[in-house]
């Protein structure tokens, strides 16, 4: 039988730290990261036949389970008829209908193959829109790795940003602002000193790339005033949030509309697709109407379409999202009560079905300094019980947790059970 160690070391001959995408190679933890084989429902397996309760959900997407039979049906039921046509196809259009029915102020959808593909053309077109060059973005918050993206904070909050990755041209840096996430009186400075100057805020509505942050009341109804006022574009990033935190992603959940929205592999059916959309007097400058450039080979890729289709469908049975969030309050209580018990000092936080594992003393955590402070030993220990127990968490301290519909009471309890021995080893 072959390990995931054996794996790990073969691919890391040709495949640059041996994974395609960075935190999968479990850095910092201190152990090589599981190869898996297949899944189903709420469950992993690794090449070694292991089962894990999975929490990760390929990052999102699957929140109805591992290999839903209804969506594997219907990408089934269009796979004799070829994998991807370059042309347009009905099936498109169903996609397009179905999302701007979902989420009201997408007017009209663009797709892609990606969520960085879908923020990076959001900017793009919020640029040529506005004539404007420069964007706010918040610390902590990713929206894929575009050069305008991969920046961060200067010595102060009006100062010139920084590229955080070598590649990202410092003169391109120079129109990204970075501000604090959850700090409406930081966005409010910045757009007093620059305002006319900036085309859009990119923001996750819940941030869940430092944990899972939810916002202050008043921060995203911040954003939305200063755009008004300033004729800049809040594009709101729901590649995770979207139908996760509620059916009409997080600006249904909080009753704030943005300008633009974007969505991520969800709306795939966890196949790689992403989309961007809004206003239809934004979105009609993008070509061939307008001069704002933007394309995709496989934008619209029929199979993704038709996986996305059925699983969107799926999300609007009633009462699926209350059931949802149930289910995450129950097991964020659940370790919460045990790691009290343990005296292990961690709290947690959620959003509809997304939630958040800290290890702090904190009472809340709102921001990346405070995300930043807490303990990632704790963290390295509590993962690596859970994994050995079968727990498939978020191989990072900076990663929000997904929560399924397949998930049972009874994959809760053994996940809590796994808890209580985990805090008990710290």
């Amino acid at each position: 039988m072959t390990t995931s160690a054996e794996l790990f070391d073969l691919a890391s001959r040709h495949i640059p730290g041996g994974v395609n995408s960075p935190v999968r190679a479990f850095k910092g933890l201190h152990r090589p990261p599981v190869f898996m084989e297949r899944a189903q429902g709420a469950y992993l397996f690794d090449v070694e036949g292991k089962r894990y309760v999975d929490y990760v959900g390929s990052w999102g997407p699957m929140i109805t389970g591992h290999a839903d039979q209804d969506v594997l049906a219907a990408v089934r039921a269009r796979l004799d008829n070829g994998l991807s046509f370059g042309t347009p196809t009905a099936v498109e259009t169903t996609m397009a209908e179905l999302i701007c029915e979902m989420i009201p102020s997408m007017e009209m959808v663009r797709m892609t193959s990606s969520g960085t593909e879908a923020t990076m053309s959001a900017i793009r077109l919020a640029r040529g829109s506005t004539g404007r060059d420069k964007i706010v973005k918040f610390e902590g918050n990713y929206h894929g790795h575009s050069d305008s993206l991969l920046v961060k904070a200067g010595s102060g909050a009006l100062t010139h940003g920084e590229p955080s990755s070598p590649g990202v041209p410092a003169a391109l840096a120079e129109h990204t602002v970075t501000l604090s996430y959850n700090d409406p009186e930081g966005v409010e400075a910045c757009f007093a000193e620059i305002g006319e100057q900036i085309a859009c805020i990119i923001v996750e509505p819940v941030a869940g790339n430092m944990n899972c942050i939810p916002p202050q009341p008043g921060f995203l109804e911040t954003l939305r005033r200063v755009c008004d006022e300033h004729g800049s574009i809040l594009i709101f990033d729901e590649v995770m949030t979207g139908f996760r935190v509620a059916l009409g992603g997080a600006q249904a959940h909080y009753g704030i509309t943005p300008d633009l929205t974007c969505l991520g592999k969800i709306v795939g059916g966890g196949m790689p697709v992403g989309a961007f959309g809004g206003k239809r007097e934004i979105m009609q400058n993008i070509s061939p109407m307008g001069p704002i450039y933007q394309a995709g080979t496989l934008s619209g890729n029929p199979l993704a379409m038709a996986a996305g289709i059925t699983l969107l469908g799926k999300l609007r049975t009633p009462g699926f999202h209350d059931a949802l969030s149930q289910r995450v309050e129950t097991l964020c209580h659940g370790l919460q009560e045990r790691a009290d018990a343990a005296r292990v000092a961690m709290m947690t936080q959620s959003a509809g079905g997304m939630f958040g594992v800290f290890f702090t003393s904190q009472r809340r955590v709102d921001n990346f300094a405070q995300a930043t402070a807490c303990d990632p030993e704790a963290f390295r220990r509590f993962f690596g019980a859970m994994l050995d127990q079968g727990v498939y968490l978020a191989p990072s301290a900076f990663e929000a947790g997904f929560m399924s519909s397949a998930h049972s009471a009874e994959d809760i309890q053994f996940t809590l059970d796994a808890a209580e021995k985990a805090f008990s080893l710290m």
